[in-house]
């Protein structure tokens, strides 16, 4: 057997990359049981089979890096860089996760391995130099946007689209009186879910603004609920303890709490698109550090920043960001979704529009067809001279 025979290395740094990696190993395991995955995922990764090098829960990080951020990827680094040399994989398998993957992808080229590029970088957004990389790079591109394909395609990377793995992720397991008794909520009266964000980061710097909100629409509004969703992977931290006491902290039930929520006021990312497949009528907000928001500021080319409203052209999400994240602009913004039945209805049926767009269910079966054609394709790598 050559040397890295059914080894691919897989690669996802942060909370979606690790949800949408876990899935495509279990279907391509399905598929193919012989083949082995090595690498860096977070938890669900690791239950559904990763050969763990690194794991990914200390590489998250939201704007620049510090010093312990640094040490920690320059760690994961060298030891994918160690394994690429020593056991030379058969493909490897990158999420998502461009700050890292893009470099990663070069040394897999210098070392004659395939890359097989899953969930592309927002180089439409912003770091459109990045094209070149992936072009040079990046013998295959599967995006998840139904937008991106012809953008990538037109760069000149072979680029396929297979729908969104979301499609079949998001969905309740719970009715709405179920989830209400568990949690010990009204299912007569509204509920606001607050979603800070998976990162530590975004929740320190949202958290607090979120909770200001909340108390400003709960003092006009006393039966108004609320919770708030601790995404998975978020360490415990002292950060949670200043949300009062009548206010429901989850670990789990996300997708219920933003289902059966009248509103959700959420953090941007891929909580957006989640809402949105929920059909809950949403507020997003968005707040860096100050040096980052003015590089932001600079890069960023595209009109919105929510995945709901770029997928369907127009501002359906309202969007703060910055200076505008205070908690009178998030109050003012959710009322209208939170107690007015005809807007908080028609939203609903704008952002039914979003999972219509997405393709159809199974895409995570799709792309794990599309993976293990691919690694038929390919001829293994030279072995290492010796």
């Amino acid at each position: 057997m050559r040397i890295g025979e059914h080894k691919i290395l897989i690669v996802a740094g942060e909370e979606s990359g690790d949800l949408y990696g876990a899935e495509l190993l279990r279907r391509v395991r399905e598929i193919q049981p012989r083949l082995t995955f090595y690498g860096i995922g977070g938890r669900r990764m690791r239950a559904a089979g990763l050969e763990c090098l690194y794991p990914a829960e200390p590489l998250s990080v939201v704007g620049l890096p510090g010093l312990e951020e640094l040490r920690r990827l320059r760690e994961a680094w060298n030891r994918l860089r160690d394994f690429l040399q020593e056991f030379r994989p058969r493909l490897a398998v990158l999420i998502d996760f461009p700050g890292f993957n893009l470099r990663l992808s070069n040394l897999c080229r210098r070392l004659g391995i395939p890359v097989f590029y899953y969930i592309a970088p927002q180089v439409w957004a912003w770091h459109r130099r990045r094209l070149r990389t992936l072009r040079r790079n990046v013998d295959l591109l599967v995006v998840v946007l139904p937008f991106e394909e012809a953008f990538f395609r037109e760069a000149g990377i072979q680029t396929v689209f297979l729908g969104h793995p979301l499609v079949d992720l998001v969905r309740p397991a719970l009715s709405r009186e179920t989830f209400c008794e568990i949690v010990g909520l009204s299912p007569y009266h509204p509920l606001l879910a607050l979603c800070p964000g998976s990162r530590r980061q975004e929740v320190e710097r949202l958290l607090p603004v979120f909770l200001a909100a909340y108390e400003i629409l709960k003092r006009d509004h006393p039966r108004l609920q609320g919770v708030v969703v601790k995404a998975p992977g978020l360490e415990d931290s002292t950060l949670w303890e200043m949300v009062p006491r009548g206010l429901k902290t989850l670990s789990g039930y996300q997708y219920e709490a933003l289902r059966y929520a009248e509103a959700a006021l959420v953090a941007s990312g891929t909580i957006t698109l989640e809402a949105a497949l929920l059909e809950t009528p949403m507020v997003a907000a968005y707040r860096l550090s100050r040096p980052a928001y003015l590089l932001a500021r600079l890069l960023v080319k595209v009109p919105y920043i929510t995945l709901p409203n770029l997928i369907l052209g127009e501002g359906v999400v309202p969007e703060l960001i910055q200076d505008q994240v205070q908690p009178e602009n998030l109050a003012q913004a959710l009322r209208p979704y939170l107690f007015e039945t005809r807007i908080r209805e028609e939203t609903r049926r704008q952002l039914a529009r979003v999972k219509q767009l997405l393709g159809g269910p199974g895409a995570s079966w799709r792309v794990a067809e599309q993976l293990v054609r691919f690694y038929h394709s390919i001829s293994p790598p030279e072995p290492p001279p010796t």
